[in-house]
């Protein structure tokens, strides 16, 4: 089992609502549910409404109270912030 990193974690996250692509740093030891309402925030959106979205890395859906160092989250890495919810397409 490897350490995680001394450091912080420098992170792009890309939040669907608008694509916009925003750079987090946090600590490895930080839940999943911490950079997902950083990117919403930095992204112009409201982080209290993140119930309605997912943090996604490597296709898989992180849980929010999951340390990004117990997920295999590397220094580097995109994540991308999604809705729960497909929304139909007019």
């Amino acid at each position: 089992m490897s350490a995680a990193p001394a450091g912080p974690l420098s992170l792009r996250v890309t939040v669907s609502d608008g694509w916009r692509t925003v750079p987090v740093r946090v600590p490895a030891s930080r839940p999943a549910g911490e950079v997902k309402r950083l990117a919403l925030e930095e992204a112009g959106l409201d982080p209290a409404n993140g119930d309605v979205y997912e943090l996604k890395f490597g296709g898989g859906r992180l849980k929010e109270a999951e340390p990004l160092s117990a997920a295999g989250v590397p220094d580097g890495a995109a994540l991308v912030v999604l809705p729960l919810h497909k929304r139909p397409v007019r």
